[in-house]
């Protein structure tokens, strides 16, 4: 098909269509049909949106707009796609759109956005700060808290969960592309004044920079893009240590960048860093006793982000991230093996399977993609053939390794796929050599399957051989014929596995035989000979498949697997099996030849007619087996089949009483069963027999035996099914099949052969003439007499038995299954007036090849009517017959909704498909190349989908019929009964438009207590039609004012119904779900309906633009008029929904809203019900008036002064300009005056950084809202409030009630209940104080957990709410002493975002003095905990304040109590927390590390100087006097040690240096053993050394860091020298390529180990020789020569003679130094040797007999050797076989003497 011819139909040139719409049968109809539709939507979404109508109008055609989308793809002019999404955007964004309402419009757009490549810049260009706005609003909302905005978790949408977040971060993502090239400015300057590292709001920026920042621009335009931020970004990212939470969103935002922008960046001086960072988010644990810190495990990058980053580093000229990466895989290979599990393996699989598919897809781009106006990668930065080669060979090793993991070897498959897809040569050959011998073993189930699935992933790469892997195909024969065994009846997963692998293979190969193409033909290259020879095995390989499957299903008999008295039907592993053998043996006989094809025929035919099989499992294989063979070649099979099943089934059939037998013959169901499955094939060859058939099917349809009807019923549904259905009739790889002679044609040059989208020739069935008048005529013969039968049944004419009816339901439901493509639609009045709407909401039909024929529906349609009234005749007669209404149930269902095809069963193939396309697509070249029989199967599944579609049907009067009848059934007495016709229902719901407004009514009925008759099963069935199933509608709760303001007053008024009880636990549950799920999915439902008028102006242009015309007219301007008012009336009409004062608290509180107020009645319920006797309604109303106090809080003025001007250059921290900002206690505000000249600036982040273009700060108080209004100046509602909160009689009760404990010991501060205080005091002033001032004395009295924790709520309310007060009352305030005489240890939620000036009362008097030892050292720690809070919150704002307490708390830190000393550590964290070195940032003017770490050491002398043993010193607490220096240093210490542990896990950055001065004293005390017993002291120490050792270094550290080991390795204690080993480990580890980049590094490091090997103290010996081969094992360090030599040496080192002792002589402890350096070598070696344990390097050998020759050496060198070799022998012992190959004959027989254990008794 030429394109041109398209789009002359057209009139347009399409976007992007589907290409398999062309390959449909009926494909010449779909242009005019997808004009129609779209010229509609665009008139009426037009027209909608000039209305002004979002209910129903917009909704109603967007929805249509995305059906459009599904079934033809984006198939509208280029013009049209920038309308659409430009209306859509601006629909989105209108401000108060519904929540719900926005994520569909959102879903919308984010798929018309999808496909960038279609638009350019140039074509669109989208405005950021509507979603900005948008997103804003949303996550951040200021009002939810309040409950003034319900936001759902998820919406219920086309039945697929998204969150609200999902939806707007996919959106935003979308239109990235086409910000406006100024947006990165325009973004920086609104964000950049929240950089402030000490404040939450530096997560919110960094994550916003991720989101917006958009990196796509044109290389020209990159001044104005990343080039603007990139340095600054890169510099923050480097210069941070400690993992905060943002810096996730950073890398992310790094990750895009590099991929959009392959070779415009230079990243080389940045990744070693890139590397160094990502092994340490891979949390891998490392040396021997190591400490997570948990915020790395929390906040570790996203593996996805990081293989993006990584993919896009490769290549370019400097070939250096490649070299990093061979070095992360191989320091990491060995975490891979097998015999390795942890939590940590799942990233580690998820890096292996995401890298190659994400350097396919870069291959692809740079290679294969489609040019488009997305910057193409320069030349110089494409990936060659050599990075390509170096890659895969960096990913081999870990892969092969992963192919046996724990997690099972999918990732690995995965990733051999896509790797085989560029190096086939490379990869294949070790998958082959380890699959070879797993086919032979019969132990090791676990390595067939993990073998299989890989070969599996890389078929296709070695089947196409191509001219990389020549060789390949030659692998096939072999590797099928040795799979056979497989198939094994006792190993269900090695049966399915064997299965796949066979399908897989033979679905790419056709399966001739060329060998006589060997004499024919003369062009043959010697491969070819070889593959024409090999492919003689085909028919032996079919032959000898067929003889397994026939075992198994011998094997798998009912009478074999059962007892008697189990289930009769198939269990679900037997199913599975039964699905694996028939698509198996199908996909063999499609691809065979016409030979093989007869041969298997023929055995086929033999083995299921010499056997009678049981109907229900071994019965069901052999059908299908026979089904598969009819499907092939179905002339041939039903030649043989049908004419003997007829004739046995006549045979047995001949006497008359064999039709009322109870059980049948076994023969007799067999033949039946074989017939009805044999029946499943092309429509034109069941032609010719169809007069047998007939005659069969009326002996059989009305035999007596369920079994025996159920299955002529089958045979009836199939006969029906193949005429009146359209679907392919050959799935072959290669189109025309495979019957051409040889000579012409040689198939094995087809192997693996892709299928040709525009050469598919898909052979369609499409019914003919003959074909349906043979089902009208059977649907006469046989569908007519059972309606009228049952008709008469109905009125009563006629009995019938229970069976009789179900056997005549069965008949029926059978026809309607086979011919429901041929029904024609149900018809009647449509429904009038559910919704008035000014745009019509048509129904759009589709044409699925399909003429309904007239002769149908005159006669059917009437008598299928009479269903209902035989379904209430049942319900009133006989309700127990469950088992005919079940079936009633299911044809009301297909009434509604089959055309040919079910949902559930399309979505199960459509997910199958995409299963089978996954693993078997070529992701590099891309462009749809799949197998043939895949895109047919997509064909198909276009052409079912166009029959599902059904979304918008109108709701006509047959509809309300059947619904009625459902409700009916759906409160019928039987709970079976009941659930499964409500959810016929609820499908039915969604399917029709607006059907629930005329449902819900009825609903109500059974709830409404004046109706006496309702029984409580009825009751509970309305109540279950409330609540809707999980993902589809819940009726309680639809977005419609109109139907809420009836359904929710009928819930509540339901509980005075008679069928209520609530004895009845079923029932209480259900009331409190349909509760749950209101509230849950409840949000603020629009009042504002207003559509700006914009999008007006867009629709207009809808309306007027391009082909295809839209056809509705333009609204005139009376129309546009009437749409306002309604509008208008709309928005007016839902703001008094309150009808009831009495609907349950729960839902009121849902009506809260922030633009419009609760009426005075609501206010006045709420207030009295703070004081309820039920604590949950308290609860409700605490959040309530905090809400209510909300909406009528005065609007402050704010005014804007811009201190942008004072400072251009970027430069963060303390500088001149923002000093003013800082606290300083000479400058305080202690007058009116000074109060009112004092700029106060509340949040705290401003200024920090840089400055807003224009910073807002609340205008003086003479032009705020008047305060203290009296009480005649109020409104109703603050009235109402007042008048209660003023009563003392009131509060006593209300303070009462909030001072009781709500669960013992979990008292928690509550925000709701200071949401409430806050309020109160900020819109009354201090009108309560007088009346609450005598509670919060008595309170603050008790020493009673509750009582303190009310108090805390009161005064953080109380200070928040103070914030506009007028000085004079502030001043008042503070002066109330005794109220702040005991401080609560709550206060920081009341210093959130506040000015410090204007609290300064409140900070001086904190500092008075926090640590004074009164009240014993809990009253302490609270205080110091206080503090805490309060100046954390204030962070760069109080340096003043942070100076002087840290001289303050200075000769303090000698404290005795542990929870002193923790409390004034993390206090120590705050104050040091401000001095970071970031980039761009001054020195700070808060407290500095380093001074402080100067005067600590001058105390800590004593300590560092003595070389005796620290111990820890334990004072008595009545101890008074001077203690000697020593013990304070002690004491000095611990709580260092607790500011050190603190602060590894809060601040940004590690302050090395100053750290580096204190590692000698804590080598010094940290213990070697693992062992708790010791004191805190110790473990305080070792700990500290652990976080330290995982501290990310800078470049420019790691001399500093070596040098101070290198100090501490020579000092006299050995446990120092023992401790510098494991710190050695750790840290290399967690900074591997930082190291490896500086080779002065590598050595030094190599030097320390090796002098520790020679270490006096044996264990430091044992622990160098560990940490060398760990060295060795992750690469930091090579085994080279000279270290060999330097080992070897050692090793010849002579041992001192033995001396005879005396007896009695003291026996000598310092060994002598030759024996230390001989163990040295020794112990080097056995490094080298345990380096390497799942392979043996060439070197191994040599050194193994080295060793061997000191196995008599004198201990410890014996220990060491023994200890080597047989750990050696305990690695290598699962792959002996392939590791004996590495070792000479001679060397062979030493390891054996060595490795096999001498016997005891020789």
């Amino acid at each position: 098909m030429t394109k041109t011819k398209s789009d002359n139909n057209l009139g347009f040139v399409s976007q992007k269509d589907i290409v398999y719409n062309k390959l449909l049968p009926y494909a010449d109809k779909l242009d005019d049909e997808s004009n129609d539709i779209l010229s509609k939507i665009k008139g009426n979404l037009g027209r909608a949106v000039q209305l002004r109508e979002i209910w129903p109008g917009v909704l109603f055609w967007t929805r249509k707009l995305s059906t459009y989308m599904r079934l033809y793809g984006r198939k509208f002019s280029k013009e049209d796609h920038v309308l659409f999404i430009k209306l859509l955007y601006e629909l989105v964004t209108i401000p108060r759109l519904e929540i719900s309402i926005m994520q569909g419009l959102g879903r919308l757009l984010i798929n018309l956005l999808k496909k960038r490549e279609l638009l350019s810049r140039e074509d669109l260009e989208l405005p950021w700060r509507p979603l900005y706005e948008l997103h804003d609003r949303i996550l951040f909302s200021k009002t939810e808290h309040l409950g003034l905005n319900w936001f759902p978790k998820y919406a219920c949408f086309a039945f697929i969960q998204f969150s609200v977040e999902s939806v707007l971060k996919t959106l935003i993502k979308s239109c990235r592309p086409y910000f406006s090239e100024n947006a990165t400015q325009e973004m920086l300057d609104e964000w950049r004044p929240l950089l402030c590292p000490f404040d939450v709001t530096m997560q919110r920026a960094i994550s916003y920079f991720e989101l917006f920042l958009p990196t796509t621009l044109p290389p020209e335009l990159h001044h104005k893009g990343f080039q603007l931020w990139f340095d600054e970004l890169i510099t923050l990212w480097e210069s941070v240590q400690n993992l905060p939470g943002w810096e996730v969103h950073l890398v992310n935002l790094f990750a895009r960048l590099a991929n959009d922008n392959i070779g415009y960046i230079d990243w080389d001086p940045y990744i070693p860093k890139i590397f160094t960072k990502i092994l340490r988010s891979l949390n891998l644990p490392v040396g021997t006793s190591q400490i997570l810190v948990p915020r790395y495990v929390t906040n570790a990058y996203d593996i996805g982000h990081v293989v993006f980053w990584v993919s896009s580093l490769l290549g370019g000229p400097s070939k250096q991230a490649q070299a990093q990466l061979s070095g992360l895989f191989n320091s990491i290979t060995s975490f891979f093996h097998p015999s390795n599990h942890g939590r940590w393996l799942m990233k580690l699989m998820k890096l292996l399977q995401r890298l190659p598919a994400s350097v396919v897809r870069r291959l692809h781009r740079e290679r294969y993609r489609k040019p488009s106006w997305l910057t193409p990668i320069p030349e110089s930065h494409k990936l060659t053939e050599d990075d390509i080669t170096e890659f895969v060979k960096s990913m081999m090793q870990p892969v092969l390794l992963a192919m046996f993991s724990k997690t099972g070897s999918l990732d690995a498959a995965q990733a051999l796929q896509n790797l085989a897809l560029m190096r086939p040569e490379l990869v294949i050959p070790p998958v082959l050599e380890k699959t070879y011998p797993a086919l032979e073993t019969l132990t090791e189930p676990h390595q067939l399957t993990a073998t299989l699935s890989c070969m599996i992933g890389v078929a296709r790469s070695l089947v196409s051989g191509g001219e990389r892997f020549p060789e390949g195909p030659t692998h096939m024969l072999p590797l099928l014929i040795r799979a056979l065994p497989g198939v094994d009846p006792n190993d269900f997963s090695k049966c399915m596995i064997t299965f796949q692998f066979i399908a897989t293979f033979v679905t790419l190969v056709p399966l001739v035989d060329c060998s006589s193409a060997l004499h024919e033909r003369t062009d043959l290259t010697e491969l070819d000979r070889e593959l024409c020879s090999a492919s003689a095995e085909f028919e032996d390989f079919v032959l000898q498949f067929m003889d397994r499957c026939f075992a198994l299903i011998d094997s798998s008999t009912l009478e074999q697997t059962r007892e008697e008295t189990e289930t009769e039907k198939m269990t679900h592993l037997e199913s599975l099996v039964e699905l694996g053998l028939s698509s198996t043996f199908s996909t063999i006989l499609t691809q065979c030849s016409l030979d093989i094809f007869k041969v298997a025929l023929e055995k086929v035919f033999n083995f299921a007619t010499t056997n009678i099989f049981e109907t229900r499992v071994s019965g069901r294989m052999v059908a299908d087996m026979c089904r598969a063979t009819a499907k092939c070649h179905p002339a041939e099979s039903l030649k043989l089949f049908v004419p003997h099943c007829c004739s046995a089934i006549n045979h047995i059939a001949v006497n008359e009483e064999v039709l009322n037998e109870e059980e049948l013959d076994k023969e007799l169901l067999w033949n039946l069963q074989l017939l009805s499955e044999v029946s499943r094939v092309d429509g034109h060859k069941l032609l010719p027999y169809r007069s047998d058939l007939l005659q069969i099917l009326q002996l059989t349809l009305h035999l007596k035996c369920k079994q025996g009807y159920t299955l002529a019923c089958n045979l009836l549904h199939h006969i029906l099914r193949s005429a009146a259905l359209i679907y392919p009739t050959e799935y072959c790889s290669v189109p025309g099949g495979f019957h051409q002679p040889v000579g012409d044609y040689l198939p094995i040059r087809d192997w693996g052969r892709p299928g040709d989208l525009w050469n598919l020739n898909i052979q369609w069935h499409v019914p003919s003439v003959e074909e349906t008048s043979l089902a009208f005529y059977l649907l006469d013969l046989i569908l007519q007499p059972e309606l009228q039968q049952l008709q008469r049944f109905a009125t009563g004419e006629q009995d019938m038995s229970r069976d009789d009816v179900l056997k005549s339901l069965t008949i029926v439901h059978h026809c309607l299954l086979g011919a429901g493509s041929l029904m024609p639609p149900l018809t009647g009045e449509p429904i009038p007036e559910l919704v008035c709407s000014m745009v019509n909401l048509d129904e759009t039909t589709l044409y699925t090849g399909m003429e309904q024929y007239p002769g149908m529906s005159t006669e059917s349609l009437p008598s299928l009517f009479f269903l209902f009234f035989f379904s209430d005749y049942i319900l009133e007669h006989s309700e127990d017959d469950t088992k005919s209404l079940f079936l009633i149930i299911k044809i009301v269902s297909d009434l509604l909704h089959f055309k040919g095809s079910h949902k559930h069963e399309f979505d199960s193939r459509w997910k199958s498909f995409n299963l089978v396309k996954k693993s078997m697509e070529n992701r590099l070249h891309g462009r749809k190349q799949h197998i043939r029989a895949l895109l047919i199967d997509r064909v198909m599944l276009q052409h079912e989908l166009r029959k599902l579609t059904m979304e918008g049907c109108q709701y006509r009067s047959i509809h309300q019929e059947l619904m009625r009848g459902l409700l009916r059934l759906s409160t019928s007495r039987y709970s079976q009964v009941r659930s499964r016709a409500q959810s016929v229902l609820f499908t039915a719901l969604g399917t029709y438009n607006f059907c629930c407004r005329d449902l819900i009514p009825h609903v109500l009925e059974f709830l409404n207590p004046d109706n006496s008759s309702v029984t409580q099963k009825q009751f509970k069935g309305a109540l279950y039609c409330l609540l809707g199933n999980h993902n589809g509608v819940c009726l309680a709760n639809l977005h419609d004012w109109d139907c809420i303001s009836v359904t929710w007053p009928a819930i509540v008024r339901s509980g005075l119904s008679t069928a209520m009880s609530l004895e009845k636990p079923s029932i209480v549950r259900l009331f409190d779900d349909l509760a749950d799920k209101i509230h849950r999915q409840y949000e603020t439902i629009g009042i504002d309906f207003s559509i700006p008028d914009e999008c007006c102006a867009l629709a207009k242009k809808l309306m007027t633009a391009g082909n295809p015309l839209p056809q509705a007219l333009m609204p005139s301007e009376e129309e546009e008029a009437e749409g306002l008012k309604r509008q208008k009336l709309k928005n007016s009409e839902s703001v008094e929904p309150w009808k009831f004062e009495h609907i349950s608290i729960g839902f009121l509180s849902l009506l809260l809203r922030d633009d419009h107020q609760l009426p005075p009645a609501a206010v006045t319920f709420f207030v009295k019900s703070l004081n309820h006797d039920s604590l949950y309604v308290r609860k409700v109303a605490i959040s309530a008036v905090a809400g209510v106090m909300k909406q009528i809080k005065k609007p402050h003025k704010k005014v804007p002064i811009s201190p942008s001007e004072l400072c251009r250059a970027i430069v963060a921290g303390d500088r001149p300009d923002n000093q003013w900002l800082q606290y300083n206690s000479g400058k305080l505000p202690l007058t009116q005056k000074d109060w009112d000249a004092c700029v106060f600036v509340e949040k705290t982040h401003w200024g920090y950084y840089c400055w807003p273009r224009k910073l807002m700060i609340y205008a003086p108080e003479k032009e705020q809202p008047k305060q203290n209004l009296c009480r005649e100046e109020m409104t109703e509602r603050e009235q109402i409030t007042f008048d209660h909160f003023s009563d003392p009689v009131f509060i006593n009760q209300f303070i009462e009630f909030l001072s009781l404990e709500d669960r013992k010991g979990k008292d928690k501060f509550s925000p709701r209940r200071f949401c409430l205080f806050k309020g109160l005091f900020r819109n009354f002033g201090d009108a309560f104080l007088p009346v609450l001032q005598p509670h919060l004395e008595r309170l603050v009295a008790d020493s009673h957990e509750s009582k303190q924790r009310c108090v805390a709520e009161i005064i953080s309310g109380l200070i928040r709410g103070s914030k506009h007060w007028s000085f004079s009352k502030v001043h008042s305030l503070w002066l109330v002493e005794n109220l702040w005489g005991v401080l609560c240890p709550l206060l920081h939620t009341a210093l959130e975002s506040r000015d410090p000036r204007k609290l300064h009362w409140l900070f001086e008097m904190l500092m008075e003095s926090p640590v004074n030892g009164e009240g014993g050292s809990f009253v302490d720690a609270c205080r110091l905990y206080v503090l805490q809070g309060g100046l954390a919150q204030q962070e760069w704002r109080v340096p003043e304040l942070l100076h002087r307490l840290l001289q303050y708390l200075e000769p303090k830190l000698t404290q005795v109590y542990k929870n002193v000393r923790e409390r004034i550590g993390s206090v120590l964290t705050y104050i040091f927390m401000i001095d970071v070195n970031l980039p761009f940032t001054r020195p700070t003017t808060s407290p500095r590390i380093a001074d402080f770490t100067e005067r600590i050491l001058l105390q800590l002398k004593p300590l560092t100087e003595g070389d005796e043993e620290i111990q820890n010193h334990v004072v008595e607490e009545n101890e008074v006097g001077e203690q000697d220096e020593r013990t304070q240093a002690i004491k000095l210490l611990k709580t260092v040690l607790k500011w050190l542990i603190a602060s590894a896990g809060r601040s940004f950055t590690t302050a090395v240096p100053e750290q580096l001065r204190l590692l000698p004293l804590l080598f010094k005390i940290a213990p070697v053993e693992n062992d708790d017993s010791y004191d805190e002291l110790k473990r305080d120490a070792k700990t500290c050394l652990s976080l330290i050792s995982q501290g990310l270094l800078y470049p420019e550290q790691i001399q500093m860091v070596l040098t101070v080991l290198k100090e501490i390795a020579g000092s006299s204690s050995w446990h120092a020298r023992y401790s510098v080993l494991t710190y050695l480990q750790i840290m290399v580890f967690y900074n591997l390529f930082t190291f490896m980049s500086d080779q002065k590094a590598v050595a030094d490091v190599r030097g320390l180990v090796i002098k520790l090997l020679e270490d006096e103290q044996l264990e430091v010996r044992e622990m160098a020789a560990t940490t060398l081969s760990g060295f060795l094992q992750c690469n930091f360090l090579s085994m080279d020569a000279p270290m060999q030599a330097h080992f070897e040496a050692l090793c010849k080192t002579c041992l001192p003679k033995k001396r005879k002792r005396e007896l009695g002589s003291v026996v000598d402890t310092i060994p002598p130094a030759g024996l230390v350096r001989r163990h040295a070598g020794v112990l080097g070696l056995s490094a080298c040797i345990l380096s390497s344990p799942y392979d043996v390097p060439t070197w191994m050998p040599q050194l193994l007999m080295d060793l061997s020759a000191h196995l008599n050496d004198t201990q410890p060198i014996e220990m060491t050797v023994k200890k080597t070799l047989s750990n050696f022998r305990r690695t290598h012992h699962d792959n002996w076989q392939q590791h004996k190959q590495q070792f000479t004959d001679d060397q062979l027989l030493v390891l054996t003497d060595l490795l096999v254990s001498p016997c005891y008794y020789a």
